[in-house]
């Protein structure tokens, strides 16, 4: 099995009230993951933008090994994918906005430009923090494609990073495959039978790809799995509301076309734009 590695981590910034909170939570994930963090301003660089962003750098309680400030004028999305290509960028870390008066979040216009297009994973943090809140539950997409086995195996190099203690590996299934008309007893047990047979399955299936995944990196991890019927995207984002999980792992592709793919609407739009939880959207450019 492959195994993911998070080595170069980009994280665009701005002079916004949240820039703090996003400076010390890039450079704790940069720490934990033990990358190269790179810092890209898109827009003006003068005297004062730069003494503010050192300033802050120098107060940060987590220092990694390699980080450089980039500046550059131009266009905001094409600036971050061209350097994200440039650099050899493994992670981006993009940060969600919240709904006016909702306890809710979404991407904003530009930010969900970049996520469509990034040549990268994609880490989309919605509560930036300057005092690190410890991750408790990863939730991960299971779902049966090609990329799930590097995605699951991503989302165990997170946790083991992070010291997070529990992982659920949800299967999604699609309610297509039970779907049996049930108008009296008989076919009542018919759809039940036919369930549990396919959570078997998935359990099985599963199983074979923790096999795989490296023993360092799930040791003292609680596992945990959970099949569920629905909508893909939709119903695992409701999952990981409801289970009140810090991350949501997803594959960025469900097939090897294009991250661009009409696939994308599909299973990550509802996802974005009713972001649950920090999402991280494993894009695996060898598939």
């Amino acid at each position: 099995m492959k195994q993911s590695h998070f080595k170069n981590i980009l994280v665009g910034f701005a002079f916004s009230p949240n820039l703090k909170a996003n400076v010390f939570e890039a450079m704790r994930m940069a720490s934990f993951l033990k990358g190269n963090l790179y810092f890209l301003h898109v827009g003006e660089k003068t005297a004062a933008k730069e003494k503010t962003f050192q300033d802050i750098l120098g107060e940060a309680p987590e220092n990694p090994d390699k980080i450089t400030v980039l500046w550059e004028e131009g266009k905001a999305v094409d600036t971050i994918l061209n350097h994200c290509k440039l650099h050899q960028i493994d992670l981006l870390l993009l940060g969600a906005l919240q709904r006016e008066n909702m306890v809710k979040f979404y991407l904003g216009s530009i930010a969900r430009k970049i996520t469509r297009k990034a040549p990268c994973s994609v880490l989309l943090l919605i509560k930036p923090s300057v005092e690190r809140v410890p991750s408790q539950h990863i939730v991960v997409n299971a779902f049966e494609n090609p990329q799930t086995e590097d995605t699951i195996c991503s989302a165990f190099e997170f946790a083991y990073a992070l010291g997070t203690p529990k992982i659920t590996l949800v299967e999604e299934i699609s309610r297509s495959e039970v779907d049996v008309a049930v108008d009296d007893d008989r076919s009542l047990r018919r759809a039940t039978l036919k369930k549990e047979k396919i959570k078997r399955r998935e359990i099985s299936r599963v199983n074979d790809i923790l096999a795989r995944v490296p023993t360092e990196i799930k040791e003292n991890i609680t596992i945990a799995s959970q099949s569920i019927f629905g909508t893909r995207g939709y119903s695992i984002g409701h999952y990981a509301r409801i289970a009140r999980a810090d991350l949501l792992v997803m594959n960025a592709k469900e097939s090897r076309t294009s991250f661009l793919s009409r696939i994308f609407p599909k299973d990550l739009e509802h996802i974005l734009s009713e972001i649950p939880t920090d999402v991280l959207i494993v894009q695996n450019n060898k598939t």
